[in-house]
């Protein structure tokens, strides 16, 4: 068994395309209509062949609550590995990503959260 596609849900598939390739740098896969929606997936340049990253609309109305909730509360809907946290936070930061904080020492890694301009948190994390 293997992992190929997760999601992430956004509240605009396009403005999430643009920031998810734009901001993040990652790379637009599969773009299929859908009816109102579209199958929607980004792959990342440096991550495993194979994996995609469905943004997912928010056509479903509880997921609308459910997504708002976890960002009050602070809770990321996603994470992120980065080898060099350092380098990447400063790379986002001057495209204009919007963090929560800077980079913090927590145990076995290193992390600090953004937003992804579509509702939903986004940790970025680097091990030890």
């Amino acid at each position: 068994m293997q992992i190929k596609l997760t999601s992430v849900m956004v509240d605009d598939q396009d403005k999430a395309l643009r920031f998810y390739t734009d901001k993040l740098g990652f790379v637009k896969k599969e773009d299929i209509p859908m009816g109102p929606f579209r199958w929607l997936t980004v792959t990342s340049p440096e991550g495993a062949e194979g994996v995609e990253l469905v943004l997912e609309p928010l056509g479903f109305p509880p997921a609308k609550d459910f997504q708002k909730a976890l960002f009050e509360a602070g809770i990321p809907a996603t994470a992120f590995i980065t080898t060099d946290i350092q380098s990447e936070y400063r790379r986002l930061v001057a495209a204009g990503v919007v963090f929560r904080s800077e980079p913090k020492s927590m145990g076995p890694i290193t992390a600090v959260t953004f937003e992804d301009t579509c509702g939903n948190l986004i940790n970025l994390v680097q091990p030890a």
